[in-house]
Parts: C-alpha cells; sequence; structure tokens
C-alpha cells in the first residue's frame, strides 16, 4: 500500500520549471509509486510533485558522476541503496541540494530501515520527493518495472494520437462539421472542446458532464462570450494554477492562421502529451476549416450578387426578392433597417497586404454574421469590400432610440470589448422601411450616416441617419476646401485653435446660438455670472460681427459652426 506523506513539503520550485514538466513526456511519478516494487512504500511527496514525468532511471553513483561532469538529471529517478545514500550525505550533505538543483524527478530509497532519520531530512528539506521502499525491494527490480512502465506510457501516447487523428480524419471524410469534432474531442480529453477565430469568437464547442458550462464560466471569456485570446498562451503551460486546466493551439493552414482550437478539462491539469493530441486535432480541424470555408464561399458568392442587386433595386418585383431571399435562409418580409459597418482604417492607402487585409475583412464580416445570427438566423448578413451590410428586422413600434439600443448591442458584441485585435469601424442606420422596394434609398441612408458620422463624431461612431440634421446637406458638398474656406471666412481667428480661448470662445457662440441669444440660459449652462457673459459677447461681436442683432450672420455663424465640428474639413 502506497502512502503519501508530509504534503506540504516545498514542491515544482519556480514557473519554468513547471513549464519544462508540462513539456516533457513521461510517466508520472504517481505511476512509479503503483508498481508492483514500490508495493509498501511510504512516498514523501506533494500533490504537484506526483504528476512531475519521469523519463529514465540512474543509479545514485552515476547520479553522482553525472553532478561532477555537470550533465543534466532533468526527471530522473534516482534509484539509491539506503546505506549507500546515507554514506554520500553524511560526508557531503550538499548532494541533496545539488541533486535537487540539478532537476531529479524523485529519490527510490531501498531497504530502508527505521534509523534513516537523518538523511531523510536533508532531503526532504532540498525539496527532491522521497520513495522509500522498506525489506528485500532490489533496485534492479524497480528499475526493470519503471523501464516497462515508461515504454507501456510511450506506446499508449503514440496509441492515443494515432487513434485521435483517425477519428477525426473519419469524421471530416464523411461530412463531419466543426461541432462533430469538437463533440469527439471532448470525450477524448473527458472535459470540453471548442473552436475559435483568431480573435477568440467561438465557431464550435461541446462538453461532457456539464464541462462546457464550467469552461464558458471561466474569467478567460470576456462578457460577449469571447475567448480573450490576447491573454491565452498557446502551446504547453505551466503545471500549476487554473491555467493548467485547458490548453490551446493554432488552426493552420498554410500561411493561413483560421483560428484556435481549445481543450477545458476542470478534474485534471493538461500537459504536454495533452498538447501533442491537440496538435494532431488541429492538423484536421484545419482540413474542416478550409472545407466549410470553400462551401461557405460559393454560398457567400450568391448571397452577396443577391443582396448587392436588392440594393441597387434590381432584384426582381417584391416577390420575386422575397422568395430568392428564403431559397438562401434570410426573411426579408418584415419592417428591417439598413446597417452599414465600415472599418475605420482605409484599405486602399494602408501598408497591410493584400492577403492581410483580405483576412481582416472576413473576419471583420464574420463577425458581424455571428452576432446578429445569435439574435435571428434569418437576418441577411454580407460583407463588401471594406463595409458589411446587415439588414437588421425591427418591430412596427420601434422608434429610434430603441432601434439604436439593439444596433449598439449588436456592435458591442461584434467589437468583443475592444479584444482580439480588432479594427475600429463606424456604424450607419437607416430609417425604418416596410417593403423591399425601399432597400435602395435605405441602403443610401445608412451610407450616409456612416459617413457623416464619422466626421461628427470620429471612429467609432454609431449614427442614425435622422440623427444627422444640417449635416446632411453639408456632406454633399465634394470639395471640403470650399467648406474650409468658409469656415475661415465666416468664423476668422476662432476658426482656428492658435490661442486656448478661441475653442472656449466658440463654445459660448454655440450655445449662444443653440438658446436662440437667451442669455440667462447660456450663462447658466456653461455655469458663468451673467456679466461675464455678456463681457464675452461683447468680445466675440468685436471679432464677428453684430450677431445678436443680425439673424443672417447668426445662420452663417451657426453653420460654420456645424461644419468646423465636422472632421477631415
Amino acid at each position: 500500500m502506497v502512502k503519501v506523506a508530509n504534503d506540504d513539503v516545498r514542491i515544482d520550485g519556480d514557473l519554468t520549471s513547471s513549464r519544462a514538466d508540462a513539456a516533457v513526456s513521461g510517466v508520472p511519478l504517481s505511476t512509479v509509486t503503483e508498481l508492483p516494487a514500490a508495493r509498501g512504500a511510504v512516498v514523501v511527496a506533494s500533490s504537484g510533485q506526483l504528476q512531475a514525468p519521469v523519463v529514465r532511471t540512474v543509479a545514485l553513483v552515476d547520479a553522482l558522476d553525472h553532478l561532477e561532469t555537470g550533465e543534466p538529471l532533468g526527471h530522473r529517478l534516482v534509484i539509491a541503496p539506503a546505506d549507500a545514500l546515507g554514506d554520500a550525505l553524511s560526508t557531503r550533505p550538499e548532494v541533496a541540494e545539488r541533486l535537487a538543483g540539478a532537476g531529479v524527478a524523485a529519490l527510490a530509497v531501498t531497504g530502508v530501515s527505521s534509523e534513516e532519520a537523518s538523511w531523510r531530512d536533508v532531503v526532504e528539506q532540498a525539496g527532491i520527493p522521497l520513495l522509500l521502499l522498506p525489506g528485500p525491494t532490489s533496485s534492479e527490480q524497480l528499475n526493470t518495472e519503471v523501464l516497462g512502465a515508461m515504454l507501456d506510457y510511450q506506446t499508449s501516447v503514440l496509441d492515443r494520437l494515432e487513434e485521435v487523428h483517425r477519428v477525426l480524419v473519419q469524421i471530416v471524410l464523411a461530412g463531419g462539421s466543426l461541432e462533430d469534432l469538437c463533440e469527439q474531442l471532448a470525450g477524448f480529453f473527458d472535459g470540453a472542446a471548442m473552436v475559435t477565430t483568431t480573435d477568440g469568437r467561438v465557431l464550435a464547442s461541446a462538453g461532457v458532464h456539464g464541462e462546457l458550462e464550467h469552461a464558458l464560466s471561466l474569467d478567460c471569456f470576456d462578457r460577449t462570450g469571447r475567448l480573450i485570446t490576447e491573454n491565452e498562451p498557446v502551446g504547453i503551460r505551466a503545471l500549476r494554477g487554473p491555467e493548467a486546466h485547458r490548453a490551446a493551439v493554432r488552426i493552420v493552414a498554410g500561411a493561413l492562421d483560421h483560428g484556435l482550437l481549445v481543450a477545458f478539462c476542470s478534474h485534471r491539469m493538461l500537459t504536454g502529451d495533452d498538447v501533442r493530441v491537440l496538435e494532431r486535432a488541429a492538423t484536421v480541424a484545419a482540413l474542416a476549416v478550409t472545407k466549410e470555408q470553400a462551401v461557405s464561399a460559393v454560398e457567400s458568392k450568391y448571397r452577396a450578387e443577391f443582396l448587392r442587386d436588392a440594393l441597387a433595386g434590381r432584384a426582381g418585383s417584391v416577390e420575386e426578392a422575397i422568395a430568392h431571399a428564403r431559397s438562401l435562409g434570410w426573411d426579408i418580409d418584415r419592417p428591417m433597417v439598413v446597417v452599414v459597418a465600415e472599418t475605420d482604417e482605409d484599405d486602399a492607402h494602408t501598408t497591410r497586404s493584400p492577403e492581410e487585409v483580405r483576412s481582416l475583412q472576413h473576419r471583420f464580416a464574420r463577425a458581424w454574421t455571428h452576432a446578429v445570427a445569435v439574435r435571428d438566423p434569418g437576418c441577411p448578413v454580407m460583407g463588401f469590400s471594406q463595409e458589411v451590410v446587415t439588414l437588421l428586422p425591427v418591430t412596427d413600434t420601434a422608434d429610434t432610440d430603441k432601434i439604436m439600443r439593439t444596433v449598439s448591442d449588436v456592435a458591442r458584441v461584434v467589437r468583443g470589448d475592444g479584444g482580439g485585435g480588432r479594427r475600429t469601424f463606424s456604424t450607419g442606420v437607416s430609417r425604418p422601411i416596410t417593403s423591399v422596394a425601399q432597400l435602395p434609398q435605405a441602403y443610401d441612408e445608412a451610407l450616409n450616416a456612416v459617413t457623416v458620422g464619422r466626421q461628427m463624431h470620429g471612429d467609432g461612431a454609431l449614427t442614425h441617419f435622422d440623427g444627422l440634421g444640417i449635416f446632411r446637406l453639408l456632406a454633399l458638398i465634394p470639395d471640403s476646401k470650399h467648406l474650409r474656406r468658409f469656415v475661415e471666412e465666416s468664423l476668422g481667428e476662432l476658426a482656428t485653435d492658435d490661442s486656448p480661448e478661441n475653442a472656449d470662445l466658440r463654445q459660448t457662440l454655440s450655445i449662444l446660438i443653440d438658446t436662440n441669444m437667451n442669455v440667462a440660459e447660456t450663462a447658466r449652462l456653461l455655469f458663468f455670472h451673467y456679466n461675464t457673459l455678456r463681457y464675452r459677447i461683447v468680445k466675440l461681436e468685436k471679432m464677428l460681427g453684430p450677431f445678436t442683432t443680425d439673424p443672417q450672420l447668426r445662420l452663417t455663424l451657426a453653420l460654420a459652426l456645424k461644419v468646423h465640428q465636422m472632421r477631415g474639413i
């Protein structure tokens, strides 16, 4: 019977050694303690040390020679007769610390009697796990059984790799999906598995015995359900802490990175061997991803052509357009708004390669498709060049505020709290429409909203067409030089920020005009004393003219302030 003693001894060392343990493929020390030769042994080791791998055995005399020559002893089980170990430590107590520093997996001491307390204390203080084998157990017997266990373990690892590869390839060849792959992997790990995009959006997932629900509750997911990939290391991890219960590898096909394959297991830590299984599975997942992308590319081509025709008014009669959309899995026979999301980065003038731009745009469109599909699978979503167009359904009674809250919720999910290397984007929303025939007009409204909204509010703007106001007309002027000249001529020195006071004076002028020259109300809004505001008005009239009494001048100044507010002018 194996007894585990002194579980509070020093364990694991630093993070580097723990990660090295995870990378090594060997039989766990706990398996060694269960061999027939170790029957009745007293084990002095922590639970963490029992999971460390043993890759080789070495006699004490050879281990001491290795110390002298500087050869590594990492993950080796040192087998030592009790009397020989006692003699070595009595003359050279530093040997224990040197063995610990060399990274030995454990000391298996044979022929232990009740008089070993002195050298046992020295070994325990050095933090080396101990297997104390009393009685007649021979070093040769233990060595033979450990080598046999190592061989069996390596064979089982190779068999497992081949089995995973065979089963998963068969799933793909039989037409299985990423969900099927994840379901099979979850069974292999007795946990959960998922496929995510490169920025962490979950594409497929599966789990056993509540493991998936447990995984999704971890803090490695943000509030939108996105895996925070920027904080997740890829490959082998340290054998400690909550991160040791999950592992991630990249899904790569050629030079393209398609995402991550992630495994979770709440009841055990995932080792380097588990990561190797996951890497083998990732090659099969890459095949499934590229297959799905090929099918999706063909479907997307037909969908894009139809939606492009519908937005341009070339989709035929209303009945034909509705029927065609239904054949593509879309429902457009209902009230809806057109939402245009456009990346703020200008892909026409970028240092990125064309391949990278296409990959980023594909990721952007896929993020919108995923976010909208959760709400309504029949909602059309399609990526065009630098924009993504969505025909978002609304209720007959939905007002502008409710529509904008819905669009804002979807956009927040797409942004994923700003993580995963996403690019910022601006969004424009049309007025509600009730017929497919109104799509061209609504699309034009959404395009105006996204363009002018970015000018009004900067990158990341979310703008409804009805919120554009006078900016709709100003945006129609094709040459911004004319607008800039108009601002400079109307506002004079206030058109610049050469003086810190200019911005304050522009704000005062803007609120005066907005309140219809109500001095008391303007003073209240600006938290000014009434006389202070009167002084500012006199100063503004000296700079701009008698705008308090000239309505035409007020209109000119109001327009100039609106143009000044627009970006890129």
